[in-house]
């Protein structure tokens, strides 16, 4: 398969939007000559957009906010490849590998179908119910980078303030937990063989059926439903929730900085070619090098712009004072620019951010501080 022709990826269709809920993507015809005129221009302000006759125009209108954040999805997919559509996919077949109950909840090792030939592995959490079976909200766990993959949010890594799929199952939530490929019980994943043109858009894909998964179970309200991931899964949160907007909370721990903030450090820098160049992984996006030459300026997105995306919904940032790699000055300029988008959807009070004194780290006090605001939006105990 040729990785990159463009014309042998299905787009969402409309019918999809209706069903999943999805924000739908400018068809292929059109996807070209719309990047073309924002390379280099979405940098420039987010509440401005291009018209049709390629004019830059600032947002006035809620329906001239949704043309920005069809551009700024586009944008993403040049870089990450497009999402690929959701009709015709076969049943989940999910298969349960085994079983271990808790105190108050029971952790299920499952693996199901996402598409013909393609499965994900994950820890499914369901918490033990008393009386008659109510309707909970549900959490998807985004693990970090590590090669226990999922065991690393059911608190199985040496490292501590990572448990989060544990500790949401502990407060009610019923919560999945997928691997991302490469990594858990997907690291013989070949990237280099499959349908997508970067690993981290098969984990939105992936991320998403782990949604509708969540959705059918007769024990979620579908309508209560978040993410949350710190690291790797710190920004894959930020990139599901984009295209998802089911998804009514994004938490994001230690995900993201502006591009030209983002950090390697000297050793990895030079390994990769390029501050940018462990981004250009075949886990993540090879198209950054093969493509933009990891040059900041030609890269079709940025993260301000993708959680932009988020808005009017909930977003909580966890961004750590001396965080190495995620530097707080980008995230500090980001923020400035985003909160205007909030401001402008009248939504300002769902935006959060921590700053602690830490480094690459999801302290206890700020996780459960994101804990409560994820009770609030969800409403976990009504």
């Amino acid at each position: 398969m040729n990785k990159n022709n463009f014309s042998r990826r299905q787009f969402i269709t409309s019918a999809a939007v209706s069903s999943l809920g999805l924000l739908l993507v400018n068809p292929a015809s059109s996807f070209t000559n719309v990047i073309d005129q924002l390379s280099g221009f979405q940098k420039s302000g987010l509440l401005f957009y291009i018209d049709s006759k390629g004019k830059k125009r600032r947002v006035s209108t809620l329906a001239e906010w949704q043309i920005k954040k069809k551009q700024i999805l586009d944008g993403t997919q040049q870089a990450m490849g497009p999402l690929p559509g959701f009709s015709g996919l076969p049943g989940m077949d999910i298969q349960t590998i085994d079983e271990q109950k808790e105190e108050n909840y029971s952790r299920l090792n499952i693996s199901f179908t996402v598409a013909p030939n393609e499965k994900v592995s994950a820890y499914l959490y369901v918490p033990f119910q008393k009386e008659d079976l109510k309707k909970l909200p549900a959490m998807l766990a985004l693990h970090p980078t590590g090669d226990l993959g999922k065991k690393i949010t059911d608190g199985q890594s040496p490292l501590a303030n990572r448990a989060y799929a544990k500790e949401l199952a502990q407060r009610g939530y019923v919560v999945i937990a997928p691997d991302y490929p490469g990594f858990g019980d997907m690291k013989d994943y070949d990237f280099t063989t499959d349908r997508y043109q970067s690993g981290t858009m098969k984990a939105i894909f992936d991320n998403m059926r782990c949604v509708d998964l969540l959705q059918a179970r007769p024990d979620v309200d579908p309508s209560r439903i978040g993410v949350i991931g710190h690291s790797l899964g710190g920004h894959n949160a930020i990139f599901t929730g984009a295209f998802d907007k089911r998804l009514k909370i994004i938490v994001s721990s230690c995900g993201w900085t502006l591009l030209d903030y983002y950090n390697a450090g000297k050793a990895v820098t030079e390994k990769y070619g390029g501050a940018l160049g462990p981004w250009a992984q075949e886990r993540y996006m090879p198209w950054l090098r093969d493509k933009y030459n990891l040059d900041v300026k030609k890269i079709p997105f940025d993260f301000d712009e993708v959680i932009a995306a988020l808005a009017p919904r909930a977003f909580f940032s966890n961004s750590p004072l001396n965080d190495g790699n995620f530097n707080v000055a980008g995230v500090r300029k980001g923020i400035a620019e985003i909160s205007e988008v909030y401001r402008f959807l009248g939504a300002k009070d769902k935006l959060e951010v921590r700053y602690p004194e830490s480094q690459h780290d999801f302290p206890a006090e700020v996780r459960f501080e994101a804990y409560s605001f994820i009770d609030k939006i969800l409403k976990l105990n009504s």
